[in-house]
């Protein structure tokens, strides 16, 4: 052999053992990563690592003896593309933050929410371990669920973590369950009658039989100016053309429907059992209708664990709202309702014609963009009258939490989303003139929602942004058949607030 063969022969063996130590060594420090002791030396967290011991996941706390280790949970299985595709995803985001972030700023209640978790379980992962669905002791409940899940996996992208929050880490709060009975309600007087409204001024509703009270704000009837101009930032094609649109004077409610007051409403007219829906419709459709059918019991507590009395109360559906109002209507011989667009839009502003009822651009205040996610922006003002993205920890709040607007009206944007009385259709606006007087579109299959939620940017919580139910997607992992007209199952942020209209014979001048 010529001494350049040797010399090419003796380079690539070289080559070769330093290929193979390299892959051994990578190799050791890829598992190495994947230990816990690895997970937690970037994840301190200590509540995290005591809920976790505290899980069905850990030995510590199941018969069975077995711990689930973190990645066994928060990556693919081994062996996939998806596998080392999200660890090394995973562990640049995780180097970045340990260099970047102090961990006493990191929001670790926001990192346990169903939303987060949604991005770092994998189903793939859930049932390599869970192989049967169906263990012995399974509730009747579950097996529907799960019968459910099976049948609709592929179809709907149903996620094993949307129902078992629980499993991996800890959380008394979380009730996993269908819940039974009444609620108890904050205690106090239980009123014998109504208000009795006898001029147009703000007044307090009292609800016959029950220990509620609704605190109701006298709007002015007004010209305003509907939709957003096009130079608005973030404006949106379903905000135009504006219009010039006139509302009488009504009633509506200083903050969203409390869960307080739903649960009133609740206990009184509860459906037992499973109540067909055509039978709930009959019933509430009757022109002479003295007693609706409310909801059934939900699956879990819709409350999220985040509490309840002043809160909003969240999670029901349109259909559940308007009942609502039936039910007040009855309960108090007034006429209560859901607001129309207009007049929420109108309540929104409280009389201004800016993008906010207070000051601001919304370029001053979203976070999109490069330079507001490396530096922050200034949230003084926006935080003292929104409950959003930046200061509600993923989860409503009181409306103690912000000032009302100029109308004396709270949380009109942002901490819930708010349903409207009209169907939602893109094009409305443009099939109104100039003048239209108390406008309410009835075309669509969606309905309007209005104001924006704890979750979301402040660019999408402007007087003008509108939005609509997905009602399909919102009951995604519902397993019941029919699915539920009460209660959605996939969506936290929306709520209702409601209007009185004027009684005959009050003034308002």
């Amino acid at each position: 052999m010529s001494k350049s063969n040797k010399k090419i022969l003796i380079t690539a063996l070289g080559g070769v053992v330093i290929g193979v130590a390299a892959m051994v060594s990578f190799d050791h420090v890829w598992e190495k990563t994947s230990e816990n002791e690895s997970c937690m030396s970037c994840h301190m967290h200590e509540k995290a690592d005591a809920a976790w011991k505290q899980s069905k996941h850990h030995s510590s706390s199941n018969s069975s003896g077995v711990t689930t280790d973190c990645a066994s949970c928060h990556l693919p299985p081994k062996g996939t593309v998806a596998h080392f595709m999200a660890k090394a995803r995973m562990g640049a985001k995780d180097i970045w933050a340990y260099i970047t972030k102090n961990k006493e700023d990191i929001n670790w209640e926001r990192k346990g929410e169903l939303g987060n978790a949604q991005k770092i379980v994998y189903n793939e992962s859930c049932k390599k371990c869970h192989t049967n669905l169906f263990p012995s002791g399974i509730s009747d409940d579950g097996v529907k669920a799960h019968l459910y899940y099976e049948e609709n996996e592929q179809k709907l992208d149903l996620q094993c973590i949307s129902c078992h929050l629980d499993a991996g880490h800890y959380n008394p709060n979380y009730k996993h369950g269908k819940m039974e009975g009444p609620v108890a309600v904050s205690s106090g007087v239980t009123y014998d009658s109504a208000a009795v409204i006898t001029d147009f001024k703000n007044f307090t509703e009292t609800i016959p039989g029950t220990a509620v009270t609704i605190s109701m704000v006298a709007i002015p009837g007004g010209t305003f100016t509907m939709g957003s101009p096009e130079k608005e930032p973030f404006h949106q094609a379903d905000e135009w053309p504006q219009r010039k649109v006139k509302l009488s004077p009504f009633f509506m409610a200083e903050v969203e429907v409390t869960w307080d007051q739903y649960w009133a409403f609740y206990n009184e007219t509860m459906s037992e059992g499973r109540t067909a829906p055509a039978v709930v419709y009959a019933n509430n459709s009757r022109p002479d209708v003295d007693a609706v059918t409310g909801p059934t019991p939900p699956f879990g507590f819709p409350d999220q664990g985040w509490g309840m009395g002043s809160r909003p109360a969240i999670t029901m559906t349109h259909y559940a709202a308007e009942t609502f109002c039936q039910w007040l209507t009855l309960k108090t011989g007034k006429h209560y309702r859901l607001p129309t667009e207009a007049e929420w839009e109108y309540a929104a502003r409280g009389g201004t014609e800016t993008p906010y009822f207070f000051d601001g651009s919304p370029k001053k205040y979203t976070n999109e963009g490069f330079m507001k996610k490396l530096f922050g922006i200034d949230t003084t003002t926006i935080s003292s009258y929104i409950v959003y993205m930046n200061n509600s920890d993923d989860k409503t709040q009181e409306p103690s939490k912000v000032m009302a607007n100029p109308f004396g009206l709270k949380n009109m944007l942002g901490n819930v989303m708010e349903y409207c009385a009209d169907k939602y259709s893109a094009e409305a606006y443009g099939k109104l003139q100039d003048g239209t007087e108390n406008p309410k579109n009835q075309e669509g299959e969606e309905y309007v929602v209005r104001g924006g939620s704890y979750l979301d940017d402040a660019s999408v919580l402007r007087c003008a942004a509108r939005s609509h139910t997905d009602h399909n997607a919102w009951l995604k992992t519902d397993p019941q058949n029919p699915k539920s007209i009460w209660w959605y199952s996939d969506i936290k942020g929306i709520g209702f607030r409601v209007v009185c209209e004027v009684p005959e014979g009050i003034a308002t001048n």
